[in-house]
């Protein structure tokens, strides 16, 4: 008995979760869900991808981001299962590795699709684990938790430069898919615990004591939802807006840009969560955020350009750390899921109102990008008035 005491020690730790979770977060969001943003340049100038295409098959990985989401919403024994975790996880490995294998459209369509749902369950059910078991400890241990997206994003980003000069698109995916298969793996021990173990009681004690703040989760899920809206905007027009004002190689690396700053931004901004109220640091980050989609947009040069995606890395993932976050506090049921759900149709929306303004260049869908992100920080600040901050726990809200 007592030899298997220290693996049991090393499994509880919380820097073991926080590995494991970064790595699920890396794999199934920093490379499954944003690979495609570097490689698409790609496979515009090797293989043959027209922009109404490149434009449908981000539309079909939102759309199956958000089947996920609803998925975890509807089935809440899937956020709570290891088995749909690892395979969610190899599903995303393989559409990775399938992507290079075909030049059909209509295959790509799918395989965007496919990895935009796979990519959903693994955020919610990581997340949902992550927040759960590191609740009693420190805040920025989630937060950097959180930065395996940025770690992910910023390592693609890396591997597609890397190869862009000497291979092909095909060795892009392929790479990134050898990349998210090492990840897997370290994620794999990542489970969530059975109901009831985590000293918090039944379910239906857990249901019966649960506070009513539906007003506070509303506020908050309107904010997220205009986030999605606004964030991805600039997540899919602030490279090529870049890239078409500054010129150069500026554009490729300003991805690589925001990934690193979004790496260690999560742990900062729960380090900051110590001192001051998180929905007053979600109104925060979101003003910060909105100033630096604009930044691009107003003011031209490489310096604004650089800050812009500084800015706008710093924040977009912590906005998710400090939302997600609020939302567990709230103890609102499947609380992950809804936001992620709202989120995700935000993203659907996003392309569809800034398509009409592209004509005319960037400019005007990123001044569109950082108004959604500013209405995102004035529903989150109905969130500040009389939060509850201090809640009896009881079951996971995830």
């Amino acid at each position: 008995m007592q030899s298997s005491a220290p693996p049991r020690a090393r499994a509880d730790s919380p820097w073991t979760t926080v590995a494991q979770a970064g790595a699920a977060l890396a794999a199934g969001m920093g490379i499954g869900r944003f690979v495609y943003t570097p490689i698409l340049p790609l496979m515009h100038a090797q293989a043959g991808l027209s922009a109404g295409l490149g434009a449908s098959l981000a539309t079909a990985n939102f759309i199956g981001y958000l089947a996920g989401a609803l998925a975890g919403i509807a089935v809440p024994a899937v956020v709570r299962s290891a088995v749909a975790l690892r395979g969610c996880l190899v599903v995303l490995v393989a559409t990775l590795a399938l992507m290079p294998v075909t030049r059909d459209g209509s295959a790509w369509f799918v395989l965007r699709l496919v990895a935009g749902a796979a990519s959903a369950l693994v955020f919610v059910i990581a997340v949902s684990v992550m927040l759960s078991r590191l609740r009693a400890h420190a805040h920025h241990l989630v937060g950097w938790a959180f930065g395996g997206v940025g770690a992910g994003i910023a390592l693609s980003g890396l591997l597609v430069v890397a190869v862009q000069a000497a291979a092909t698109w095909q060795a892009a995916w392929w790479t990134c898919a050898v990349l998210a298969a090492v990840l897997t793996a370290v994620a794999w021990p990542l489970a969530p615990r059975p109901e009831g173990t985590d000293g918090t009681g039944s379910t239906a004690q857990a249901r019966a004591e649960r506070p009513r703040t539906h007003r506070w989760f509303v506020a908050l899920l309107a904010s997220y939802t205009f986030e999605g809206i606004g964030y991805i905007i600039a997540g899919t027009f602030l490279v090529a807006a870049i890239q078409q004002g500054v010129g150069g190689r500026l554009g490729s690396a300003s991805w690589i840009v925001v990934g690193l700053a979004a790496l260690p931004s999560c742990a900062v901004w729960a380090r900051l969560a110590r001192r001051w109220s998180r929905p007053a640091l979600l109104l925060v980050s979101l003003t910060v955020q909105a100033v630096g989609i604009a930044l691009s947009a107003v003011l031209g040069g490489a310096a604004p350009a650089l800050a812009s995606a500084v800015l706008f890395g710093a924040t977009f993932m912590g906005v998710s750390t400090i939302a997600l976050s609020i939302g567990t506090h709230l103890q609102v049921p499947r609380a992950v899921a809804l936001l992620t759900a709202g989120y995700s149709a935000g993203q659907i929306l996003g392309p569809l109102l800034a398509a009409p303004l592209l004509s005319r260049g960037y400019h005007q869908a990123l001044l569109l990008g950082s108004a959604m992100v500013l209405a995102a920080a004035v529903a989150s600040a109905a969130v500040c008035v009389r939060f509850p901050h201090h809640l009896a726990p009881t079951a996971s809200a995830a």
